[in-house]
């Protein structure tokens, strides 16, 4: 088990670099097994992911659903809208795809891949995929559920991935304090409701938060979700804290920069989820989970 108080070399801590890609293998391996009861009783785990712009970041991410689904014996099938004749599609038309693929029977979880074309936002295109089916949280119905502690609902996969991460380290969450920096409903909402249902106290900072480092000092698990790179520096981590890193921002040399400054809180952090290698692979791995749990219930083993 990991300890906030963690071992020391000299006046430097030992920091734990959180390896996503064990964890997302170890997850498959459990999906797996579960898509192949599925299988057996001539169930077919099916994830739809509609993608209505030419984004490259989108595509590269869409191939990993896609090489994740074939190792999990799920189906993995993708709506391309973007680059039609008439321009990029309009919110309402994704709204419509969305619950076209909705109303399929043999989908059992629908995915609105982002960024999405001017004029659309992904709460109010979210709403038309049913929660039962919404695999990766994007339905505001979705999120008022996982407020309420409503069975059944699934929390945005980035979100779930952070919670996965500290329950393969075996982070204690019940009455430690929690800092999640960043208030998106896609990452900050939601993982600061998983982390209270853990009995976590968790306060949520955001760019308007006076003294951002103070606030950040308080936690013994910080989670970045601001998407401002190298935002957080040895002046925001407490002494043996627990740092989670979700930011993804592109690289001017490639790849991709996290919200935290690596480099500059190893050995001050007693756990660190680095980017990449860190949240990435395991969200990828929780919506393949979701996916084959929503066709589970589907078929009424859930």
């Amino acid at each position: 088990m990991v300890h906030f108080s963690s071992a020391r070399i000299g006046s430097r801590r030992v920091t734990h670099l959180v390896n996503g890609r064990t964890i997302a293998v170890t997850m498959a391996t459990a999906t797996a097994a579960m898509a192949d009861v599925l299988r057996s009783g001539g169930i077919t785990p099916t994830l739809a992911v509609l993608v209505p712009t030419d984004d490259p970041g989108a595509a590269w991410y869409v191939r990993s659903i896609q090489r994740a689904a074939a190792r999990t014996g799920i189906t993995g099938q993708v709506h391309w809208m973007g680059g039609q004749r008439s321009g990029l599609p309009s919110a309402a038309e994704i709204s419509d795809r969305l619950a076209e693929l909705s109303r399929d029977p043999a989908v059992h979880g629908v995915v609105c891949q982002t960024p999405l074309p001017a004029g659309a936002d992904l709460a109010r295109v979210g709403s038309a995929i049913p929660v039962g089916r919404d695999v990766d949280g994007a339905n505001p119905a979705s999120l008022g559920g996982l407020a309420a502690g409503l069975p059944g609902v699934f929390a945005p996969a980035t979100a779930a991935a952070v919670l996965q991460i500290l329950r393969h380290e075996r982070i204690p969450l019940s009455g430690r304090r929690a800092v999640v920096v960043g208030r998106s409903t896609v990452v900050g909402k939601p993982a600061a409701l998983l982390l209270l249902a853990g009995h976590a106290t968790v306060t949520v900072a955001h760019s308007r938060t006076a003294d951002l480092p103070a606030v950040c000092r308080e936690a013994d698990i910080l989670v970045v979700a601001a998407g401002r790179p190298k935002l957080i520096g040895p002046d925001h981590v407490r002494p043996g804290a627990v740092v989670i890193d979700v930011g993804t921002t592109p690289a001017d040399s490639g790849g991709l920069v996290g919200d935290v400054d690596a480099v500059a809180v190893t050995g001050i952090a007693s756990v660190l989820s680095p980017v990449p290698g860190g949240v990435g692979p395991v969200t990828t791995a929780v919506l393949m989970q979701h996916t084959v749990r929503a066709a589970a219930r589907a078929a009424g083993q859930g």
